[in-house]
């Protein structure tokens, strides 16, 4: 076949019916063919540069500039749809096809171009169909009528939704759109009836195989032919993405949420602190002086008389009692109030299950009957305040998945025992609706919770599980739908070790008559108490550190001190340490005394000392066998041998 030659195709782009045009690397116009120059009734050199933009409708050059100045800077071929006036005057619409072209070295030397006049009529007087950049166009255009049909669709059509041509020029066009999108569609479609432009208009059209995509639509009708002219581009995956994000702005915000809740109980948590050793310090005399009046009332009984000595010591024994419920509720917020570093000992189980009833009891109490099924248990090596945050959490998870006013109908059962490998199991257990199969796998991940909204935060049981195995421990869920759920922690047991020798029973019970006692304690009614508990040795109460630190370096000496840790001025940290400093032979005789509320110091300080340390509020047998304890050693050691 015979090589072109350059008149020839000159000559051929010159008769070609299709409007055709060539641009520099700028974008600017070099040249126009003779197709259109006769559209536009003007001459080559009014089209050069950007003159032929003079010839666009005002309302479509902000978007054409736009998209325009956008691929000519990337060197990507595409397809643009605008309104150019003819030499009559009128504006048609022109559907553009704009490609790179490069230098037969295959360097980039500009841009060529074609324009088809979309509103032309053919030959026949029909509607004429757009030519092979229809087809080409990655985006879905299309042609339809008034009547709600597609006349003519493009091959992108067929590649988004999956119907055949056949298919979608068959069906009405509402049928495709998603139901919440089809007032729109209606509202746009009025729009251009009356002859106004629409777009962007995005809604969404059903694919064969069910799924919908999203198209945001830019459309013009012809009034006289009863057309609308539309292109539609997929922006499903711009919907997705923002869809995520969305999700990901909610997901942040509910973290934040989670995090303001989470530094809210920290700050109640520190609260609580404060007040449980604020209670302390008056409760350690209050129970004390009640354990001496019901002393005294047993000794003086038979001389009041047999029912009032009964009546009276029935009147202390409730106080006592009451003191004592008192004692386990402050016990408890100084327990799980605590917000420093996991602080692990080897613990008893079912003390700490008791307490964490007695602290949710009012959670469950209208709800269900409380069934405790307890056997022996091993001790385990954990962190007291944690493991009680793990079985209150599943004692308020049990409370929540039961209704009030049905206390006769539910149960909540606590199980406490010793598998076949020897540790310990706790099992919490509810008669509750019980958790969907599907949802088992998921309890244990943050955030997610299948309780009403407000009511959890999908937190708890996540933080069960890390606490559990950081223990070296299990936990697992059960459930049945209608039949409820059941929570089972196991923990290894701790390690067996000695535990010191005791005194024997004869010689702990025995009265040493002169101990000496020195008390440090800015609560003076502490050092009031403690005098009457000890009558029988020698007490000296002072009020300050400084105080005491006086009384050491005159040259007294103790069997032993009994030092409160947080004190102002001088702390009974700062005491201790002066003390090992200058009457070292009288530290080892110091016990550090405290209400609780420890701050980060404290704890690095009574993780390096060996010292005893004594909790308030204290029994009268605490503190008598304490003092006994401390004396028996050097009264031995003054008595000599035999």
């Amino acid at each position: 076949m015979p090589e072109m030659n350059t008149e020839a195709f000159h000559q051929l782009v010159e008769q070609s019916p299709t409007m055709l045009w060539r641009l520099g690397d700028a974008g600017d116009c070099q040249y126009v063919n003779a197709t259109w120059l006769s559209f536009t009734g003007r001459q080559l050199e009014d089209e050069l540069g950007d003159g032929w933009k003079a010839l666009v409708h005002p309302d479509d050059r902000r978007a054409l500039d736009a998209e325009w100045g956008a691929h000519l800077a990337r060197r990507s071929a595409f397809e643009v749809g605008f309104r150019l006036r003819r030499a009559d005057g009128t504006y048609r619409h022109l559907l553009g096809r704009v490609s790179p072209s490069t230098d037969p070295e295959g360097r980039p030397d500009g841009f060529v171009g074609s324009c088809l006049d979309v509103d032309a009529p053919c030959a026949r007087g029909a509607s004429c169909e757009v030519d092979h950049f229809f087809e080409m166009s990655i985006d879905n255009v299309c042609v339809a009528g008034f009547d709600g049909y597609f006349r003519r669709v493009n091959a992108s059509w067929v590649r988004t939704l999956g119907w055949s041509r056949e298919e979608l020029l068959s069906t009405r066009i509402l049928e495709m759109v998603h139901p919440d999108d089809r007032g729109a569609v209606v509202e746009g479609r009025e729009r251009l009836r009356s002859g106004g432009e629409l777009g962007p208009l995005t809604n969404r059209y059903r694919c064969k195989d069910g799924s919908y995509r999203w198209f945001e639509w830019r459309s013009v009708a012809h009034a006289e032919r009863g057309l609308i002219y539309a292109a539609a581009r997929d922006v499903t995956e711009q919907k997705r993405a923002e869809a995520r994000l969305r999700e990901a702005a909610a997901r942040q915000e509910k973290l934040e949420r989670q995090l303001v809740f989470a530094d809210r109980m920290a700050s109640v948590g520190t609260l609580a602190a404060g007040v449980a050793h604020e209670i302390n310090n008056p409760l350690a005399y209050v129970t004390a002086n009640i354990d001496l009046l019901a002393e005294e009332l047993d000794a003086l009984s038979p001389e009041l008389g047999r029912e009032r000595g009964a009546a009276l010591c029935e009147m202390a024994a409730d106080a006592k009692a009451g003191a004592a419920r008192i004692r386990t509720i402050v016990r408890g917020l100084k327990t799980f109030s605590r917000a420093e570093d996991e602080r692990r000992s080897v613990i008893d189980v079912l003390p700490l299950l008791e307490m964490s009833i007695n602290m949710t009891f009012n959670e469950f109490r209208h709800r269900a009957r409380l069934v405790k099924d307890f056997g022996p248990v091993p001790r385990v090596e954990a962190d007291e305040a944690r493991l009680g945050q793990v079985i209150i959490n599943l004692l308020v998870n049990a409370a929540q998945a039961l209704p009030e006013g049905d206390y006769e109908t539910h149960e909540i059962r606590v199980v406490a025992a010793t598998d076949e490998a020897g540790c310990a199991v706790i099992e919490v257990r509810d008669s509750g609706v019980g958790i969907p199969a599907g949802l088992l796998e998921r309890v244990f991940d943050p955030f997610f919770t299948t309780k009403p909204v407000g009511v959890g935060t999908g937190l708890g049981l996540s933080i069960c599980h890390t606490i559990v195995t950081s223990m070296g421990g299990t936990i697992t869920v059960t459930s049945e739908e209608g039949a409820g759920t059941a929570f089972r922690v196991t923990l290894p047991a701790a390690a067996a070790r000695e535990d010191a020798a005791a005194p024997a029973g004869a010689a702990a019970r025995r009265k040493l008559a002169c101990a000496s006692v020195l008390i440090v304690d800015d609560e003076p009614a502490i050092g009031i108490v403690l005098r009457r508990l000890l009558a029988d040795h020698e007490v000296t109460a002072v009020t300050t550190a400084a105080e005491a630190l006086a009384l050491l370096e005159s040259g007294r000496r103790y069997h032993v001190i009994l030092s409160d840790l947080m004190m102002p001025v001088m702390s009974g940290m700062e005491f201790y340490q002066e003390v090992s400093r200058s009457i070292p032979e009288q530290a080892s005789r110091v016990v550090l005394v405290s209400g609780g509320a420890f701050t980060p110091r404290a704890h690095a300080f009574l993780d390096a000392v060996p010292n005893e340390r004594l909790d308030k509020p204290f029994t009268p047998s605490a503190i008598r066998e304490l003092v006994q304890r401390y004396c028996a050693p050097q009264a031995a050691a003054e008595a000599g041998p035999r």
